[in-house]
C-alpha cells in the first residue's frame, strides 16, 4: 500500500486550487455587470410548467474557521449582528417572495448551509423559520436540509431544528481524530461526534448524514481505517466524503505561499481516491449503495437527496445572505460577498446582487449532463427529451477517450462510469466543456 507522506511527490501532490466542479460555466465566467439579467430573469414566470423551486440560506458564522475552508463565514458577530443579519435574509426573502417569476410558487426543497447554521440559537432558529414560512409556505417542501457542527448541539437544539421541519440533518464530523481534527482547525471534537448523533437519532430524523473528508492534514492509513470503522459503528442513513482540496482562500494555502511550497501537505490524489474507494467498498459490503461519486445510502428507495438531485436536474434556487449563489431561469448569479455590502444593499431595498451570467441553452445542457456525470450514470433519453439533444453522439469524441482509459462503458443507451471512473469524475468533466470554458485542470 502506498505511504502517506507530509510531502507528496509534486507530480501527484495536492496543489492549490479548486478541483471539485459544482456549477458550470465556471464562475471565473461570472461578471459584476450582469447584474440586469438577474432582474429580467425575474420580471416574469416561467413559460409553462416552471422547474422545482429550492430555498437555500446561507448561515456564515462559525465558532472557529477551518484551515480548509473557503467559504464566506464570520467567526467574531455577536448576538446583535446576527440578528441584523437574519432580519436582512428575511427582507431579501419579502423582496423575492413578490418577484413574478416568485410569486405564487412554493418551494420544493429548502437547504440552511454555512458557515454553521446550528451555530444559532434555538429561538433564533424558530423565529427565522416562523418568518421565512409566513413569506413563502414549506407545506410543499419534500426536503428540508440542515448543516450542522456537532459541538453546537444540544437536546432543546435539535428538538427545535426536528419542529421547525428539517428531515436531513447533516453533522460535520470530518474526522474522528481529536488530533486530526485539532490542526485542521475543527471546534469539534470525537466525544461531542458521538453524544450529537445519539441525540439527533432520538428525534427520529428523517435522515442523518455525516460528512468526512479524505486527505486532512496528518490523516495516514491506519487513522482512515478508523475511520470507516467508526462511520459503520454509527450507521448512518448516508455518508458524504469529500477529498481534500485547497482552494487559493484558506489557511493552508496563506501557510502554503508564506513557506513558498508548490504542493500541499497533505495526501496525493491517488492516495486520497485510494481511500475513499476503500470506504465505499466497506459501506458496500455493509449494506450501502454508492449514489454518486461523494454519496453512499444505506436505502437508496428511502433515503434521497432531492437539493442536489434537483439542482442538477435544472431546479430554480433562491439563495438567500452573503455570497450565496442562484440559478433563475437560465441565469446564475451570486449575491454580494462582504456583509457590510449585503446589508448595505439590503436596507436600500436593491438586490444585493455581486456577479452573474446568462446561460445559453447549450450551455444549461452542459451544465446539467456534467453534474449527473458525478452521479456515476447518465441516461441519454433524459437529454434528448428535455434539449433534443443526443448526448452519445455530441460528446462521442471525450466519451470514447475516457472509456479507452476503463473510466467508463455505455449501456443500453446510458453512460456508466467505473468505480475509478467515479472516483476521478471532477477530473473528467473539462473534457465535455465548451473550448472557451476550458480552464487548467489540478489534477
Amino acid at each position: 500500500m502506498p505511504e502517506t507522506t507530509s510531502n507528496p511527490p509534486p507530480s501527484h501532490g495536492t496543489r492549490a486550487g479548486n478541483y471539485f466542479i459544482s456549477n458550470y460555466p465556471p464562475f471565473s465566467f461570472w461578471t459584476d455587470d450582469q447584474a440586469a439579467a438577474v432582474e429580467e430573469a425575474y420580471s416574469a414566470p416561467h413559460e409553462g410548467t416552471p422547474p422545482a423551486l429550492g430555498l437555500y440560506h446561507h448561515i456564515p458564522f462559525c465558532r472557529k474557521r477551518c484551515h480548509f475552508c473557503y467559504f464566506r463565514v464570520y467567526t467574531d458577530k455577536n448576538a446583535d449582528e446576527i440578528k441584523h443579519y437574519l432580519d436582512s435574509t428575511v427582507r431579501e426573502l419579502e423582496m423575492m417572495a413578490r418577484k413574478p417569476l416568485i410569486a405564487g410558487r412554493k418551494p420544493h426543497f429548502i437547504y440552511f448551509g454555512g458557515g454553521t447554521p446550528s451555530y444559532l440559537s434555538a429561538s433564533q432558529l424558530v423565529d427565522l423559520t416562523d418568518r421565512m414560512k409566513a413569506l413563502l409556505p414549506w407545506d410543499a417542501a419534500e426536503e428540508v436540509a440542515f448543516e450542522c457542527e456537532p459541538g453546537t448541539l444540544n437536546p432543546g437544539k435539535l428538538t427545535a431544528i426536528k419542529d421547525i421541519g428539517v428531515t436531513r440533518l447533516s453533522l460535520g464530523i470530518e474526522n474522528f481524530n481529536d488530533r486530526i481534527l485539532e490542526i485542521n482547525g475543527r471546534a469539534h471534537r470525537t466525544k461531542e461526534v458521538w453524544r450529537a448523533y445519539e441525540r439527533a437519532r432520538a428525534e427520529n430524523f428523517d435522515q442523518v448524514n455525516i460528512d468526512l473528508i479524505a486527505g486532512m492534514l496528518e490523516e495516514t492509513d491506519e487513522n482512515w481505517q478508523n475511520n470507516i470503522a467508526k462511520t459503520l459503528e454509527l450507521a448512518p442513513d448516508s455518508v458524504t466524503i469529500y477529498q481534500m482540496e485547497v482552494p487559493y482562500n484558506t489557511g493552508i494555502y496563506k501557510d502554503m505561499k508564506a513557506s513558498g511550497s508548490l504542493v500541499a501537505p497533505i495526501a496525493d490524489w491517488e492516495t486520497k481516491r485510494r481511500w475513499v474507494k476503500e470506504a465505499f467498498a466497506e459501506l458496500e459490503a455493509n449494506g450501502y449503495t454508492i449514489s454518486s461519486g461523494y454519496t453512499a445510502v444505506k436505502n437508496p428507495e428511502r433515503t434521497k437527496f432531492i437539493y442536489r438531485d434537483s439542482l442538477w436536474g435544472g431546479a430554480d434556487l433562491l439563495g438567500l445572505g452573503v455570497a450565496s449563489f442562484s440559478h433563475a431561469k437560465g441565469v446564475h448569479y451570486q449575491n454580494l460577498t462582504e456583509i457590510d455590502d449585503y446589508d448595505a444593499a439590503i436596507s436600500a431595498g436593491r438586490m444585493p446582487t455581486k456577479r452573474a451570467l446568462r446561460t445559453t441553452e447549450e450551455e444549461r445542457m452542459i451544465r446539467e449532463f456534467i453534474l449527473q456525470m458525478k452521479l456515476g450514470r447518465v441516461k441519454a433519453d433524459y437529454f434528448q427529451q428535455k434539449f433534443g439533444i443526443n448526448i452519445l453522439e455530441r460528446f462521442a469524441a471525450p466519451l470514447a477517450q475516457i472509456q479507452s482509459e476503463g473510466l467508463l462503458q455505455i449501456e443500453s443507451a446510458a453512460i456508466h462510469l467505473t468505480r475509478d471512473g467515479l472516483l476521478c469524475v471532477d477530473n473528467l468533466l473539462h473534457d465535455f466543456f465548451l473550448p472557451h470554458h476550458h480552464t487548467d485542470k489540478i489534477v
